[in-house]
């Protein structure tokens, strides 16, 4: 099989050494992504900002990878704040609510940058 790299443009990909996605025959793996402006900036507001942010990364990179948001099989979403759990499910809702994916989201106490509220990693399967 083949190998295929996505790239979004973050600062993160040639610092750590890393593909924002990777697709290995019909299925597409997206690596953590945080909200991070096309200038490399956070992307500002709240966690449903934020969310809407990486849900774009990951979507832009799926599609560079031949797959669409109905392909997307799992999701999984970390939050610095509880309470942020309601706004950032309903983004993930306005992204994949037809796709339906397996999704977790969990609490963790910090991520890669100290403004970041959430970060979000994807899986899809496209049909051969």
């Amino acid at each position: 099989m083949s190998r295929e790299h996505a790239f979004t443009g973050s600062p993160y990909e040639a610092q750590f050494g890393f593909a924002r996605a990777v697709r290995e025959g019909n299925r597409i793996v997206v690596a953590g992504t945080g909200p991070v402006e096309d200038d490399g900036s956070s992307t500002p507001g709240g966690a449903a900002a934020q969310a809407e942010r990486c849900f774009v990364l990951i979507l832009r990179a799926i599609e560079q990878l031949g797959g669409t948001a109905q392909d997307v099989v799992r999701t999984r979403m970390l939050l610095t704040d509880p309470a942020d759990q309601d706004a950032v499910g309903a983004v993930h809702a306005s992204f994949f609510g037809e796709a339906c994916p397996a999704a977790t989201m969990a609490g963790v106490a910090w991520l890669c940058r100290e403004e970041w509220k959430v970060e979000i990693e994807a899986e899809a399967i496209v049909p051969e």
